[in-house]
């Protein structure tokens, strides 16, 4: 199902085991693809300083929300959010019935972990390149305190419990922590309210998996930009530092006094970079 409305379009994607998915595009629809994917509890919305820049007069921009975020269906039993290979079908799905050919796969956090079950599952010749922003690939207790940071370690419990009050505070606490610096007010109502659209049980859900992404990494062949900020306390800089020591094919962009959205903080050359390697790849 697909509908039009302005410049943007939007579409109804089954993904895995059937689930709906909520997809928007922006942009040019012959131009080369980017498909954005965003964090743990947010929306496509996080990418308004992509799809609302000049990319979209070259690219063809694509974003969707996870399962149980946003717009996109979400059944509350864990089933749905701790196999591997549901998140992986669910990107598959994106790719092959928007038709897109060989995207760049953005991945901003939780979504490093996405593109590794992809690529885990489906292979790495449907993509083009990947660019890892904040992108976390290593998941369970030996990375708590090394790799990911504080950031979010001191709200996890708070954003999972029962409680509306106590959700709410630690959602407020953990937004405001994602920047070095603070952000537009509007930007932080939008991410705040998208992360409320995410049922508690949800978060803790995605959070219940234990991942090691280094197989992945060690046998990638496309080009991976590793788009780090240094002042990140969520997914610490050692994420990066980790990735870049694993994966031959990863080449390092640092963002210094940037936090974890570094394509909110300094979208400017976040967007320079994301389009300086599309046309590589896509040349």
């Amino acid at each position: 199902m697909t509908t039009v409305a302005q410049t943007r379009t939007i579409h109804t994607v089954r993904g895995g085991g059937g689930l709906a998915l909520h997809v928007r595009e922006w942009g040019r629809p012959d131009g080369p693809p980017i498909l954005l994917i965003h964090g743990w509890s947010q929306s496509h919305l996080c990418w308004a300083r992509q799809y609302e820049s000049a990319l979209a007069e070259e690219f063809r921009l694509v974003a969707y929300d996870l399962r149980g975020h946003g717009m996109s269906e979400a059944p509350p039993g864990p089933e749905h959010y701790t196999d591997g290979r549901l998140w992986a079908d669910d990107l598959a799905a994106v790719i092959d019935q928007l038709g897109l050919d060989r995207p760049v796969v953005v991945g901003w956090s939780y979504g490093g972990f996405i593109i590794c079950d992809y690529v885990r599952a489906h292979g790495q010749d449907g993509i083009a390149a990947i660019d890892f922003t904040g992108a976390v690939t290593t998941l369970g207790e030996a990375a708590f305190g090394t790799l990911i940071g504080p950031g979010f370690l001191d709200h996890f419990a708070d954003a999972t419990a029962d409680d509306l009050p106590t959700n709410i505070g630690a959602m407020r606490t953990l937004v405001r922590e994602f920047p070095a610096r603070p952000l537009p007010p509007d930007e932080v109502e939008t991410l705040l309210a998208s992360s409320m659209t995410v049922p508690a049980r949800i978060r803790a859900s995605l959070v219940a998996r234990e991942i090691d992404g280094d197989d992945v990494l060690r046998t990638l062949q496309v080009p991976l930009l590793v788009t780090q900020g240094r002042a990140d306390t969520v997914v610490l800089p050692a994420m990066a530092e980790h990735i870049l020591a694993t994966c031959p094919a990863a080449e390092p962009s640092w963002y210094g006094g940037v936090g974890h959205t570094t394509f909110l903080e300094d979208p400017g050359r976040f967007n320079r970079e994301l389009a300086a390697l599309t046309r590589r790849v896509h040349a």
